[in-house]
């Protein structure tokens, strides 16, 4: 029986239930890089997933190994999660299917390559037309590690009527690309409609403030399914407003866990400040993500210095939170959360 990541170090025991397996299509040779950490390996078969595990009856966990371009996601209140390293996901929920701060074509540079030149380990060859049909494009941040212009040009020409939502900081990039975007500020929302009529609603929240104290902050995410059974909180640099959110409940909270640090500045939180926000928000699952482990040039990738990893995370969270689950992603393959 395969164990689904980061369960067997936290201290609780976790019995399995009785849930239907999702159903994979076979995959095509040229998917299976997508399926594996590790470049070049291959898999004797086209799935594996685990048994679901429940927590109070709440709600449960498979891990899928499936590929990007195979998903298909069973049940309206399922959040299936796809990490594409960096700052990058594909979500599944209610049959949508939305993007999330997509770098997939060329490297993370900031323009200025010199200083800060970053790229994949192990989806190096993720394309585009390796997606499937996109919903909706998800932004939190106005930055090129967020809001990635080698990657929007060419989405943009696929998908010039893609319905966006991102945080209004991004209106100058974004409004010569997409014809379809909704700018929201902390507490606004928007519903995203299905073609099989379920409804999902996005509220954003308030995240980091990237310049003078005056400026308007970046954005973070709730995202609930259709039946109002799961909500997910996703801001990729651990910074949040707790006055914000303390009225606010997830079920998922998608977060990195190690800190990025530069000389007397915090460029990426995490850690104890990772452990606070799953206990504000009451969340279930942790599903932590690894946006600094990148394959980094430059003078600025030489002094940003790491600190914590993700099992000194889960040492933290056994201590105040021992029935949380840890669910580590794999690049390529899908995590899903269901409702009973």
């Amino acid at each position: 029986m395969a164990a689904i990541p980061g369960v067997n170090s936290l201290p609780f025991s976790c019995k399995p239930c009785r849930t239907r397996r999702p159903s994979f299509p076979s995959l095509p040779s040229t998917s299976l890089c997508f399926l594996s950490t590790k470049p070049n390996s291959s898999f004797s078969s086209s799935k594996i997933a685990t048994p679901s595990c429940k927590l109070g009856g709440a709600v449960s966990a498979v891990v899928s190994q499936e590929s990007v371009t195979g998903s298909s996601s069973s049940g309206t209140d399922v959040f299936k999660l796809t990490y594409l390293e960096g700052n990058s996901w594909l979500w599944e929920v209610g049959g949508l299917k939305i993007l999330v701060d997509p770098i997939l074509m060329g490297n993370l540079d900031f323009g200025i390559p010199w200083l800060y030149d970053a790229a994949k380990k192990f989806l190096k060859n993720f394309q585009l037309s390796d997606l499937p049909e996109i919903d909706c494009l998800l932004s939190t941040q106005s930055l090129d590690d967020h809001c990635h212009l080698k990657t929007l040009k060419p989405l943009s020409k696929k998908y010039p009527n893609l319905k966006v939502l991102a945080t209004p900081n991004a209106k100058e990039l974004l409004d010569p690309l997409f014809r379809n975007t909704t700018y929201l500020e902390p507490g606004q929302s928007s519903v995203i409609e299905a073609s099989n009529g379920s409804k999902v609603k996005v509220q954003a929240t308030a995240g980091p403030i990237l310049g003078p104290p005056w400026q308007r902050p970046e954005n973070g995410y709730l995202v609930t399914s259709p039946q109002d059974q799961l909500t997910l909180y996703y801001e990729p640099h651990c910074v949040y407003n707790k006055r914000f959110l303390e009225k606010e409940r997830a079920d998922v909270v998608i977060t990195p866990v190690i800190k990025q640090l530069l000389p007397n500045f915090t460029l990426v939180s995490g850690q104890e400040d990772a452990v606070q926000l799953t206990k504000l928000l009451n969340a279930k699952f942790v599903v932590p993500m690894k946006n600094g482990d990148l394959d980094s040039k430059g003078l600025l990738a030489s002094l940003i210095q790491t600190e914590g990893t993700i099992g000194s995370f889960k040492e933290l969270l056994s201590k105040e939170l021992q029935d949380v689950q840890v669910l580590e992603p794999t690049p390529g393959v899908s995590v899903e959360i269901q409702a009973p």
